[in-house]
C-alpha cells in the first residue's frame, strides 16, 4: 500500500498547476502570441515550467504507487505527460510554441478533470 496522503498532496499541486496553465494560456489566441513580445515569452516560460512540474509529479506518483494508480485512468496518456517533462527539461531551446499552445488548448482541461476525479477517489 502507498501513502495516500502524500499522493493526494501531489495531485492537489498538479490540479493547481493545470489551473494556472489554463489561466495563463487564455491570454494567448495563438502560438505566435507567445513569441511576439517579452510578456508572451514570459507566459510561455511559466507554462513550460508548470508542465515540467506536472510531468515530474507523474513520475513521482508512479514511483510511490508502484505504477498502480494512474493506470486506472487510461483516458490520459501518462507516459506522454511524463515525456513532455523530459523534452521541456532537456531540449528547452528547441521548444515549439505551437506544440505548447496546442497542448494547453486541447489537453490541459481533460488532464485537470481527470486529476480532480483521482483526487476525489483517493
Amino acid at each position: 500500500m502507498y501513502d495516500k496522503s502524500l499522493v493526494s498532496d501531489i495531485i492537489e499541486d498538479m490540479i493547481t498547476a493545470t489551473k494556472k496553465i489554463e489561466k495563463r494560456c487564455s491570454k494567448a489566441d495563438c502560438a505566435d502570441d507567445f513569441l511576439q513580445d517579452e510578456e508572451g515569452q514570459i507566459l510561455l516560460d511559466s507554462i513550460c515550467m508548470l508542465l515540467i512540474a506536472i510531468g515530474e509529479a507523474v513520475k513521482e506518483i508512479d514511483k510511490i504507487t508502484n505504477k498502480t494508480l494512474l493506470q486506472k485512468y487510461p483516458q490520459i496518456e501518462w507516459k506522454k505527460v511524463a515525456g513532455m517533462r523530459d523534452v521541456l527539461s532537456h531540449h528547452y531551446f528547441d521548444i515549439n510554441a505551437e506544440t505548447v499552445f496546442s497542448l494547453c488548448k486541447n489537453h490541459i482541461v481533460p488532464l485537470k478533470n481527470t486529476l480532480e476525479t483521482i483526487y476525489k477517489n483517493l
